[in-house]
Formats: C-alpha cells, structure tokens, sequence
C-alpha cells in the first residue's frame, strides 16, 4: 500500500469523521506542544489550559509555554476550549441567548492533565461535559499543584462533580481560596500596581520579583471588611490606579485588595496541593517581567523546585508577543475563531 503524507491524512480525517454534529480533529491538531530545552525543568510537564472569553488567554498561555519550555526546560501542552469546528473561540457565550441553542464547551486533550506535573488554568464561566468536569476533578484530587488566572477562580459555570465527606466543593471558594465577587474599582478602567507583603518578601515565588503592573483592575474576592480565608497567605497586594497607565496615581478611596496569594489544598485521601491564586494575568498583564517572573516561580514551587529558583533566569519572550484588547467587543478588539495552529 502506497505511503501518504501524514499531513493528507490528517485533512482526510478532519473531513470525513463527525460525531454528534463535532468535527472530529486529529488530536495533534487540537493543541499545541513545546518540547523542553535545557534547563531545571527538564523532564517535568506543564499543561495550561487557556479557555477565557475577556483576556486573551489563548494568546497568553502559549506566550507562557515557550518561556517555560524555551527558557526553563518544562515540556508544556496548551489546551483550548474550541467550537464544533475545532477552532479556539473565545466568542462563545457562557449564558444561554433568547432565540439561540446553548452549547456547551468543549476542552479537547484534557486526558493528558493524567500526566502532567503542574496545571495552570485560564478558564471562564465554562459548561462543560460530565465527563471533562470528572476528568478536571480527578488532577484537582491527585494532590498535584494548581496555578489558576485571572478569570480562573469563577471558570467554570455549572458545579465540578466533587465531593468530599458528602460536601460539594467549590472550586473558588475551597479549592482556590476565593471566587469572583465584583470588580473592585472601574472595569477596563484602572490598571492595578502590585506590592510584596513586606512579610513574604523571601517567599520563594518572589525571588527576584519586583515591578509588578497590569492594566486590568482589581478583584474582589471576599466581603467587604473580612480577609482572605483561614490557610491562605497573600503575597502580592494590588492597589487600584487612577488610570491605565503604570505611573497614574493610587486612587484613595479602594483599598489594596490581595491580588496573588498561596494555600494549600487537601484532597479526599488527605493529599496535600499547593495552590497559587493570581488574579491579575490578563494578555496585556503578562507582558510585564515581573508578573510573568511571579508565575514562573510559582511553577518551580508547586512542583517542590522552589530550590532550583534563581532571580536572573530568563522570563523573557520568545518570539513575538501582541495580545489584543481585553473585553467582549469582539469585532472591534478583532478576536474570531482561529485553529490552534494559529497561536503557535
């Protein structure tokens, strides 16, 4: 039998197999991979989930993916919530429309958390099939560490099928130590100034860690005159500018608001996971050293390589980096359906 080229039989594929109304896209097309270089994370897997509608995670964590695999060593995949084409959409509702079928989303590979050693999640509002939910819960059971953004703290829109000692747990609240509760200050309107608590200056996600800035605002996360729950401790305090820009001046009426902070997660066999919470790291936050240095470093200690973290190990882009807008305008800002591919 004659040989053909794999890339013929991969389109053969795409075009002939469907189930349930889903085009059925050969799985190497479905995600992206980075192989790890040389560096302390060689042999270690990073998988990041970029499935947001507002803040450009599916431009973000590929960014994140080539400085961990090119600069760190990491082997990474990155995961996206796709249409029923298997193309990235951001533009798919979380709500269901009047007069429109609802669909669920869709988060192709998300078998392969199985073997990952570290999962940063960039979700929102998701409906997801039983069946994705499970396989979530499984990694966020496995006492493996966790790093959600930004949105990643309301990510999904229907509970997670998890239980433990008859309770459902709840994936902001419990899990990450806080869920959306408003934004604290004027949406796309500030930008945030991040600040180290002075007692945390040491902490080994903040080594070498300063000058930390985003244009997105401030999250609540708790009631207005309580704290972050019992086992969290903040690392970085977010104050609210006056403006979108780094040197625009605080505003004096919003008080700092923890803007990343760490716990520790039990699982149902009494496994302990670390957690790191930041809810700054839209697209356009990342493009500051610092807040991506802060991640990085949050990947090295989950894992338990808080050792091998050094201040001048590079959190540089590879290649180039142009996130859109954040928001929902999206004809405007230019966000439409791509294939993975079109982020690599």
């Amino acid at each position: 039998m004659p040989t053909r080229p794999l890339s013929l039989l991969c389109s053969i594929a795409f075009l002939l197999s469907f189930a349930d109304g889903r085009a059925q896209v050969p799985a190497e097309l479905q995600w992206l991979t980075y192989p790890g270089g040389d560096g302390p994370g060689k042999g270690r897997r990073v998988v990041l989930i970029a499935a947001d509608q507002e803040y450009r995670s599916e431009q973000s964590m590929p960014m994140m993916a080539k400085i961990l695999s090119t600069h760190h060593g990491f082997d990474c995949t990155v995961l996206f919530a796709v249409n029923e084409k298997g193309e990235v959409d951001p533009t798919m509702p979380v709500y269901p429309e009047k007069g429109k079928e609802f669909k669920q989303h869709h988060i192709p590979g998300l078998e392969q958390l199985a073997s990952a050693d570290l999962v940063i999640f960039f979700p929102r509002l998701l409906t997801l099939p039983v069946p994705e939910r499970e396989l979530i819960v499984k990694y966020v059971d496995s006492g493996k560490p966790i790093i959600s953004l930004r949105t990643g703290n309301h990510g999904f829109h229907a509970a997670l099928p998890y239980k433990i000692n008859g309770k459902q747990v709840r994936w902001g609240e419990d899990v990450l130590g806080g869920s959306f509760m408003g934004h604290h200050g004027r949406w796309q309107a500030d930008s945030t100034r991040g600040t180290i608590v002075p007692e945390q200056k040491d902490h080994p996600i903040l080594i070498g860690v300063s000058d930390i800035w985003g244009n997105s605002d401030v999250y609540r996360t708790y009631k207005e005159g309580t704290s972050l729950p019992a086992g969290c401790t903040a690392l970085v305090w977010g104050q609210p500018l006056m403006g979108r820009k780094p040197d625009d001046l605080p505003n004096p009426k919003l008080e700092p608001l923890p803007v990343a902070w760490f716990k520790h997660w039990q699982t149902s066999e009494g496994k302990t996971a670390r957690v790191l919470q930041s809810t700054m790291g839209s697209g356009t936050d990342l493009e500051n050293p610092g807040l991506r240095r802060l991640i990085i470093n949050a990947v090295y200690w989950g894992i338990g390589m808080e050792s091998t973290i050094t201040p001048t190990r590079s959190v540089d882009i590879v290649g180039t980096y142009k996130p859109l807008k954040s928001g929902f305008n999206y004809k405007e800002i230019g966000v439409v359906p791509k294939p993975p591919s079109a982020y690599k």
